[in-house]
């Protein structure tokens, strides 16, 4: 389920999923910052361009390179900035291309399963030229993204 709302000028984006496996296994993945790679559209050329230690930590600097639009190449710095094992974690932008991002990730552990709960606190720059494009396109984008990813998610915990 993918639902978008807006308070304040601050937009956000929820995302839950349900996964087949068992908490270990989904803090395992979504913890590693190199899995982010594998669940983001090719055509976004993601790549991590920070070295990424095995285990993820409050204050860890992680930067990308991305093409969030075709023709458009972006660097993206996040830092980690709280994680409590196998329940959450939230990573921030501290430069890219958005004028706030708040990255919430949640982990419930159910029976014989975790729901996921991605929340997204976002702000567009640029003022009401940023409102045009939040209409337009990055709200559409966003979407793409998170539904490309319940699909690979899908797809890699079939059980």
């Amino acid at each position: 389920m993918i639902s978008f709302s807006k308070h304040s000028g601050i937009h956000t984006l929820k995302v839950m999923q349900e996964l087949p496996i068992d908490i270990s296994e989904a803090w395992d993945f979504f913890s590693s910052p190199i899995n982010l790679e594998k669940i983001t559209p090719r055509h976004m050329r993601f790549h991590i361009t920070s070295g990424v230690p095995k285990a993820m930590y409050p204050g860890q600097i992680i930067s990308y390179r991305v093409s969030p639009f075709p023709g458009i190449k972006t660097n993206w710095v996040t830092e980690i900035t709280h994680v409590v094992d196998k329940k959450f974690f939230v990573d921030e932008q501290r430069f890219g291309p958005y004028s706030l991002w708040h990255h919430e990730h949640h982990f419930e552990e159910r029976d014989g399963s975790v729901l996921m709960t991605d929340k997204v606190s976002y702000k567009i720059p640029l003022g009401f030229l940023g409102r045009i494009a939040h209409f337009l396109f990055v709200k559409k984008q966003l979407r793409s993204i998170f539904n490309y990813r319940i699909k690979a998610l899908e797809g890699k915990f079939e059980r």
